[in-house]
């Protein structure tokens, strides 16, 4: 049995593409049905996320597998393959489950760390599970494939660092401040920076919002989305010292905030700290606020450079995990080659003892004489020779188990032997440390 994936993500289709083949998260029923209807895909799991729509399914015919999955990739969306099949890839044996490792652990995605993928691709599991399109091999393999995962982060920092302007304004409030939980936002502006920003900031744990803006009606709006206060912008002096991390984002065309407005500011404090964070281009804030006592600005340049260097260290930090991600692929490829090997071997044994068994039966029909002391001997003989014959086939399917192509082998065999390993595998097959 082997793992196949088909797919299309965000380095081979546009979103134009990615949308067209999307799959609704509250109707995955009806395709995983009729996925694993496809004649010989015995199991199949769909993840369908923005950035990527993938199957994964098991097939013992790979060629044709591939072929059935991109054929229904095309129809079910109502497209023609020629237009879709330029935008899809497709693994299989190794290098699927390479894939799927590397996906669950996010070296894949378009931000190398992020942890979205992993809970998308637990969902998309959850389903197939409820609609009983993954079995015996699938189950594992996700299974496996969220280990990964989880060894990736534990043993690796590749999540550890901001990789987004927003989210590296908060690590640097954290650097300031420590626990944000008694702090206070402000946010200058009332644009989609500034809000993504302070819904980081609220997810970690600030204790107030205030909002300002030109326009007071947008400011009340978003003020009100995040449980906070508006400030008309005529007063914004009047309240600033009210905050303790400040965020603009204004379309203005000079500075707003100048070194002698936060020396006031700083002074009504009585020099508690504050973080200016300027996200404007132009910018909002005269530079020089910096020179201020017990006063930290970051403009956008700083906050890149932050975010460069924390991409520099996820590189690094990716080395690793793909280390780890080629350390599990031996393992889990040893278990699913032996879902094929051990069953031939087993099969192997019963069809020569079979055949010993009745040869010996025959031969003592004729020999009523023998004593039991001898048919004992004879039984052993005959066993002996069995074993010898049947060393070296099992030690060279066993070894090729252990991540080498085992396909010919084991068709060689049961066509030689004809040798019926049709039957279900039992569920411990090879059992698979975790």
């Amino acid at each position: 049995m082997n793992i196949v994936v088909v797919g299309l993500s965000h380095k081979t289709a546009a979103v134009e593409i990615r949308e067209k083949v999307a799959f609704a998260p509250t109707q995955m029923e009806k395709p995983l049905r009729e996925v694993v209807a496809l004649p010989d895909i015995t199991e199949a799991v769909i993840v369908s996320t923005c950035n990527r729509v993938e199957i994964y399914a098991t097939t013992h015919d790979i060629a044709g597998g591939i072929a059935r999955l991109k054929r229904f990739l095309a129809d079910y969306h109502h497209l023609s393959l020629e237009t879709l099949e330029p935008h899809l890839y497709n693994y299989h044996g190794e290098e699927a489950i390479r894939h799927v490792f590397r996906v669950a652990a996010s070296l894949d995605s378009m931000v190398v760390g992020e942890p979205q993928i992993l809970g998308q691709i637990k969902t998309s599991y959850g389903f197939a599970a409820e609609f009983k399109s993954s079995g015996i091999i699938l189950n594992r393999f996700l299974h496996k494939a969220f280990s990964v995962a989880k060894r990736v982060r534990t043993e690796t920092k590749i999540a550890s660092s901001a990789v987004s302007v927003s989210f590296a304004a908060v690590e640097l409030a954290k650097k300031i401040f420590g626990d944000l939980s008694d702090k206070t936002v402000m946010l200058i502006g009332a644009g989609e920076m500034c809000e993504l920003a302070a819904k980081h900031f609220i997810n970690n744990g600030v204790r107030g919002v205030m909002v300002t803006n030109r326009t007071f009606e947008r400011a009340a709006k978003l003020a009100e989305e995040f449980g906070g206060k508006a400030v008309n912008f005529e007063d914004l002096f009047d309240q600033l010292h009210k905050a303790d991390i400040i965020l603009s984002s204004t379309g203005a065309p000079h500075f707003i905030i100048t070194p002698k407005d936060v020396t006031e500011v700083i002074r009504r404090r009585k020099l508690k700290p504050m973080f200016f964070i300027d996200i404007a281009v132009p910018r909002d804030i005269d530079p020089k606020v910096n020179d201020v006592q017990n006063v930290y600005l970051y403009d956008m340049d700083d906050l890149q450079g932050v975010v460069a260097t924390n991409l520099e260290q996820r590189g690094k930090e990716a080395t690793k995990a793909e280390q780890i991600v080629n350390q599990e692929i031996g393992q889990f490829f040893k278990w699913l080659s032996s879902l094929e090997v051990t069953p031939t071997i087993v099969a192997l044994r019963a069809r020569f003892e079979e055949a010993r068994q009745a040869e010996l039966a025959k031969t003592l029909s004729n020999w009523k004489d023998l004593a039991p002391e001898q048919q004992k001997r004879l039984e052993a003989l005959t066993a002996a020779i069995v074993n010898k014959l049947l060393h070296t086939p099992t030690t060279v399917l066993k070894q090729t188990g252990q991540g080498n192509r085992n396909d010919l082998y084991v068709d060689a065999l049961r066509s030689l032997f004809d040798l019926n390993t049709g039957g279900p595998v039992p569920e411990d097959l090879g059992e698979l440390e975790e």
